[in-house]
């Protein structure tokens, strides 16, 4: 053990490598993410929870939601469901600012909720990257990989086996 490696820099060297950062470059801010926005001012995004696909548009206005062209209260008459689709706004702070208008297909309407609510949050986020942080700690950036699972060959359903018989 003649050689002893000091430093990084050393143990570069040795390997032959000039890939070295300099404390500039490691301190360099990393640069802010820039809205995504079409031509209208609206963003985009597709939300999903179980079998359920949105698609989601908002842009700036009164706070009106549209789903497959019915309003929130028709489209999702349990109160549970609509407040499902509000708790985006609720944690980004800014509740009544935005019209929603999305496309739902698939699943129940429990899962249609969810997907809705996923892809507002995830709009959110593309229209304004400063919302980033709130959403992610109340886990609305993430999907809900729960899903229903598949039945399997000889049982009854996915684990339930059919009924025994002694005789």
């Amino acid at each position: 053990m003649a050689d002893e490696i000091k430093s990084l820099d050393v143990l570069a060297a040795a390997v032959g490598t000039t890939d070295t950062m300099d404390a500039a470059e490691a301190a360099a801010p990393v640069p802010a993410r820039q809205p995504r926005r079409d031509a209208l001012g609206r963003s985009y995004a597709t939300g999903k929870r179980k079998d359920a696909v949105a698609r989601v548009w908002i842009k700036p206005g009164s706070g009106k939601v549209t789903v497959n062209g019915k309003g929130i209260d028709r489209y999702f008459a349990r109160p549970v469901l609509r407040m499902l689709l509000c708790q985006p706004f609720e944690v980004a702070g800014v509740k009544g600012e935005f019209d929603v208008m999305a496309t739902v297909r698939g699943g129940g309407l429990s899962g249609q909720a969810g997907a809705v609510k996923h892809g507002i949050s995830k709009a959110l986020h593309l229209y304004e990257p400063s919302m980033h942080a709130p959403l992610k700690a109340a886990g609305f950036l993430t999907r809900d990989a729960r899903v229903v699972e598949r039945k399997k060959y000889g049982k009854r359903k996915a684990r339930r086996s059919f009924q025994f018989s002694k005789r």
